[in-house]
């Protein structure tokens, strides 16, 4: 018998029923066969292995859904797209989660709170569990996960309400930002923000400060750098543009894709990165090791914050009773040469 269609026909997709009809045996032991099952001989595994090539037989993830209850289908939340930091996450978050067999259902939310219909999206597919490496969770979406026993962690962001997070540790990586500069002679500062803050920039911004304040200094400027390399740039010749006495010796970014634009602006308007001021910024995007930025900046461990959300992520799935977890990885101080040299101690002569 040979249910194969006639040449130009149309053929339907391959089933178990299917391959059991072709080699003559149960559609139990198609489908132990296919799984590797040792009480099937090498033999029979192999020529069914064969014959779901030739009649290119792929599993039903929806049929395998329903009758474990489980989609291995991972919800994955991305912040702005315009912003090389998602780009890496979500590389990194695909590659990590086929290493683990899950698949990922990619949701552009953009900046701000997530709304319920996100939420409601990510139930709809029957999502196991959600990483989200952007905006907030709202209280309102937050219920609606969690009455659903969907699992959320946060990736590149706190945890305000439902979920588990894990975050670069964004206070000490300010703070050792503030120290390269402070140690380099550096005493007039400014500061270039976003335009809504979330818990990520504050805490660097805040790490920053608290290191100045120990030597009794704060910034002289702060600016809006509005999340985007534009607004960095205006920011930049905003500062250009002031006199030389009311200008800062100094500027931190609480981005890279800020600061990249703060460097341009301050050259187009005359000035010299680092003769006449240093930049720093922080993530460690790939544009910021180009030549013409050379950006001194913190490095986020990006592989291990993924590496450990999807750990998370799997305890939760096995158990949805296991309580949510805050954790924190060090980031990487990266110099470059956007930071003026360290003064020359040597004695003369």
């Amino acid at each position: 018998m040979n249910d194969l269609p006639p040449e130009g026909a149309t053929r339907r997709r391959a089933t178990i029923v299917t391959l059991s009809r072709q080699a003559g045996v149960a559609p139990s032991t198609i489908s132990r066969a296919l799984k590797g099952d040792p009480r099937i001989s090498a033999e029979t595994r192999e020529r069914i292995a064969k014959l779901a090539r030739e009649l290119g037989y792929t599993p039903n993830a929806l049929a395998r859904t329903l009758s474990s209850g489980r989609s291995g289908l991972i919800g994955l939340v991305l912040g702005p797209a315009t912003h090389p930091i998602y780009t890496a996450l979500l590389h990194e978050a695909v590659a990590q989660g086929a290493e683990r067999g899950l698949r990922m259902l990619i949701i552009h939310a953009g900046a701000g709170p997530i709304e319920d219909t996100t939420a409601e999206v990510l139930l709809q597919y029957k999502v196991d569990g959600c990483l989200i490496t952007s905006a907030t969770l709202s209280s309102r979406a937050a219920a609606v996960c969690a009455g659903n026993g969907v699992p959320v962690v946060m990736v590149n962001r706190v945890a305000r309400e439902h979920g588990s997070a894990v975050a670069c540790d964004n206070g000490a990586g300010g703070a050792e930002l503030a120290q390269l500069l402070l140690a380099r002679g550096h005493r007039r500062f400014a500061t270039v923000i976003t335009s809504n803050p979330t818990s990520t920039a504050v805490e660097r911004e805040q790490g920053f400060l608290s290191r100045l304040e120990q030597d009794g200094l704060r910034p002289m400027l702060r600016l809006d750098g509005q999340s985007t390399y534009d607004g960095g740039y205006a920011a930049g010749q905003r500062i250009a543009a002031l006199p030389p006495g009311q200008r800062p010796d100094a500027v931190f970014a609480v981005s890279d894709i800020i600061a990249m634009g703060v460097m341009d602006g301050l050259r187009l308007g005359g000035l010299r990165v680092p003769r006449d001021l240093s930049v720093v910024g922080f993530d460690d995007i790939a544009e910021a090791a180009r030549p013409i930025y050379d950006l001194t900046t913190v490095a986020q461990p990006l592989s291990a914050m993924v590496r450990r959300g999807l750990d998370l992520l799997a305890a939760r799935m096995t158990n949805p009773d296991l309580p949510d977890e805050a954790v924190s990885l060090r980031g990487r101080l990266v110099v470059r040469g956007s930071v003026r040299p360290a003064a020359d101690n040597t004695p003369a002569g």
